[in-house]
């Protein structure tokens, strides 16, 4: 019996696509780039599964050309905002992401960006390898304090948990926002939960930890700037448009909030005009789960997703559970 067919649309940690060849027959994507629509589009053509990418637009095109043979995209994510899928539901096909192995670092790297801006880290870096250090000052480099201030939380899900948690060790106040209380989150992080404008006004550090909906694009932008300290900086973790990418550079152009670390952008690659040339904002690029442990668990379990499928069970991390009763 022929082994299934997937297609795999970039190069994965080694151990995830060997747990995948033992079982079947896989294609990946040669080239360390996105590939394009129309790329996609052909090459999921015949495959019985995708292990896709959150860069990957697969719409409505991309699994109509995969519906007639496959059974799954497995997608090497938490957010699936890339993916259409009502559209995938209506074709037959699983739609799967890769919940809670992400989650440590993340956060970790949350607080290496609030670290890094907070000291002003990178900033202080270029200064010394360019050779302008030539001694101590009282007033070189000044930052803002971590230890004992207020912490805002916008999301109580998984990262956002662990981050409250770790602040604990700074003595830190935490507030959190959002929908509704989550009982177990103030539980864990002795997280008081209040209105998103008390969050915004009190709060020393504010990092998002939402997914990209429609409710949430465009959550913090120039009005919501203005309500923040002076003193505040922004960590952004989660999804780019979460943040008017404009209006957050006039902000930190003109001191209307001190600093902001992201891993994240609302037209990315793209970075939005004016943000590269500021100092008060730390920028890398999307590495929040850029651990070899991470990426590989990632890819494991991106992977039992899909031979869960091929063996007639229920994939652990489903994310359109109706499929499966059709």
């Amino acid at each position: 019996m022929a082994k299934p067919n997937v297609y795999v649309t970039r190069q994965l940690p080694q151990p995830a696509l060997d747990l995948l060849a033992e079982h079947c027959a896989v294609e990946v994507n040669p080239d360390d780039r996105v590939l394009t629509h129309d790329e996609l589009v052909e090459r999921v053509r015949g495959r019985d599964a995708v292990l896709c990418l959150l860069t990957d637009p697969v719409d409505d095109a991309v699994l109509a050309s995969a519906a007639p043979t496959c059974r799954i995209f497995a997608s090497y994510a938490v957010g699936i905002n890339n993916i259409d899928v009502a559209a995938a539901t209506r074709l037959g096909i699983i739609i799967t992401n890769t919940p809670g192995v992400l989650t440590e670092a993340t956060a970790d790297l949350a607080w290496a960006l609030l670290f890094a801006v907070a000291r002003r880290v990178v900033e202080s870096d270029r200064f010394t390898r360019a050779g302008k250090f030539h001694g101590w000052g009282p007033m070189m480099f000044l930052g803002q304090e971590v230890t004992g201030k207020t912490l805002g939380m916008v999301g109580a899900g998984r990262i956002g948990a662990s981050m409250a948690r770790k602040a604990r060790g700074f003595d830190m106040r935490v507030l959190y926002t959002g929908r509704h209380r989550h009982p177990e989150f103030e539980q864990q992080t002795g997280g008081a939960f209040v209105d998103k404008a008390t969050l915004l006004r009190k709060s020393d550090f504010i990092s998002l930890h939402v997914p990209l909906t429609p409710e949430t694009r465009h959550y913090l932008g120039a009005a919501e700037f203005a309500q923040m300290k002076p003193s505040a900086i922004l960590i952004n973790t989660a999804r780019g448009p979460v943040v008017d990418e404009a209006a957050l550079v006039s902000a930190l152009r003109d001191g209307v909030i001190w600093g902001a670390g992201l891993d994240v952008y609302e037209d990315e690659p793209a970075l939005a005009p004016g943000l590269i040339g500021l100092d008060n904002v730390v920028v890398v690029p999307h590495i929040g789960s850029a651990t070899v442990e991470t990426r590989t668990n990632m890819g494991l379990l991106a992977v039992q997703n899909i031979l869960a499928v091929f063996r007639g069970e229920t994939p652990p991390n489903c994310v359109n559970p109706a499929v499966l009763q059709s």
